[in-house]
């Protein structure tokens, strides 16, 4: 159920502008946030690979919640990518500075992505509250 909550947070971090336009103190609390955005996108960023890795250590889950694995493994893949678009400026500061390839690289791939954020961030919203539901249906 954690997981689903924390991929719910991020999502509604990642989706400011849908947030603007239902909630008019939303901008203030956004505002909050916008410094710490680089750092949560950062610990979301890790805590997805996490999951990845947890979701791969665990194949056996397949034969007995399938729909939850797949769950799990979504909604981690969700939480990286989030937390790649939301960090990348943390995320070249503390680890690509060195290496301007790699910088290179990174930077090409936020452009890439960061049209499609918006959109992942609703998806990571919906992805989030089924892995609440799917969390009581199938507690592995």
């Amino acid at each position: 159920m954690i997981w689903g909550i924390t991929l719910i947070l991020l999502s509604i971090i990642a989706v400011p502008s849908l947030l603007l336009s239902k909630k008019p103190n939303a901008k203030e609390l956004l505002e909050k946030v916008e410094p710490y955005q680089g750092w949560i996108g950062l610990v979301f960023c890790f805590w997805g690979v996490w999951g990845i890795i947890t979701a791969v250590l665990n194949l056996g889950w397949l034969t007995v919640a399938p729909i939850w694995w797949i769950t799990f493994l979504a909604g981690n893949i969700i939480s990286v990518a989030l937390g790649f678009m939301l960090g990348s400026g943390v995320i070249n500061k503390l680890f690509l500075a060195k290496n301007d390839v790699a910088k290179a690289k990174a930077d090409e791939l936020r452009q890439k992505i960061a049209p499609k954020q918006g959109k992942l961030g609703i998806v990571g919203i919906i992805v989030g509250a089924w892995m609440i539901v799917a969390s009581f249906l199938w507690a592995v």
